[in-house]
């Protein structure tokens, strides 16, 4: 039986004096590239209703245990929040956004899941492991 997912994704990306615009649109795109863009004065807003690509990304990188890390600890009611490095995702990669803010502001990503739980959707996007392998569930 295939899930019904109800999520909505909010992004946001500084866009600052020295950087091209386009350039930190399409690190947004990388990493979320069904989000609609809007450009607006010195940031790129986006939204989405999937992470189906995010999700593969953290597949392939072997990163579901960071990024479980990151959505659980900033969990806060229906949703989560995370951020990412601009540079990477400009390059197709995952790459949080802990401790110091990047000098070049970060891509930030709040998330609200409507269906099913929290915990569930963090399952789906990112499933916990053993030994480093997805588990099925």
């Amino acid at each position: 039986m295939t899930e019904i997912y109800s999520v909505d994704v909010e992004i946001t990306a500084p866009v600052y004096d020295t950087e091209v615009t386009s350039r930190v649109a399409d690190a947004v795109s990388n990493i979320f590239p069904n989000a609609e863009l809007e450009e607006e004065f010195g940031e790129i807003r986006a939204d989405t209703h999937t992470m189906d690509h995010f999700s593969e990304l953290l597949h392939r990188q072997e990163i579901l245990d960071t990024a479980r890390g990151e959505f659980f600890s900033n969990q806060e009611g229906a949703g989560f929040s995370f951020a990412l490095k601009k540079q990477a995702a400009f390059e197709d990669r995952v790459n949080f956004s802990v401790g110091e803010p990047d000098e070049l502001g970060e891509i930030s990503v709040r998330v609200r899941v409507t269906e099913p739980t929290v915990e569930e959707y963090i399952d789906h996007i990112a499933p916990p492991t053993e030994d480093g392998r997805p588990i099925d569930g």
